[in-house]
């Protein structure tokens, strides 16, 4: 597999990139939607299509897209052991498994949204929408720059 992998390796890296960008896309914009929804009526029309447009986000663009970004990246990890030995990487995984952990909450949101129950106010959606972006600057920081 290893030998797959550094032939091909510029294939899972572009793959992995698609499959980030895609990720961080559905990341910034689900926890818009949610501050739309926290100030919905319940049963009100724009609710039901909040529902709608946050379970396809989750389903069809975000759930994916994190799933492939993890197989990629893993993927190029085992073809270049040695990139765990750095601090850098260290530092992006654990950021990759913050996101991932925040992709876990807003999952959870949406199935309390989805019982018409509001899990936060608008304004909290609001300041978490943060989150993603904080956690993508210092992913994209250990990657390029590579402090440590």
């Amino acid at each position: 597999m290893t030998a797959f992998i550094i032939s091909h390796f510029q294939w899972i890296l572009a793959l992995h990139v698609i499959a980030v960008i895609s990720w961080m896309a559905g990341m910034l914009y689900l926890p818009r939607l949610y501050v739309y929804h926290a100030r919905a009526d319940k049963g009100s029309e724009l609710a039901e299509t909040l529902k709608t447009m946050e379970r396809k986000l989750l389903r069809i663009i975000i759930n994916p897209a994190m799933i492939s970004a993890w197989i990629f990246g893993l993927m190029m990890l085992d073809g270049h052991r040695a990139l765990l030995h750095d601090g850098w990487m260290h530092v992006k995984l654990t950021a990759a498994l913050g996101l991932s952990i925040f992709h876990a909450f807003l999952s959870r949101w949406r199935k309390a949204f989805l019982r018409d129950e509001t899990p936060h106010t608008a304004n909290f959606f609001r300041i978490i929408n943060e989150v993603p972006s904080v956690l993508m600057v210092i992913i994209v920081i250990m990657v390029i720059v590579k402090p440590f």
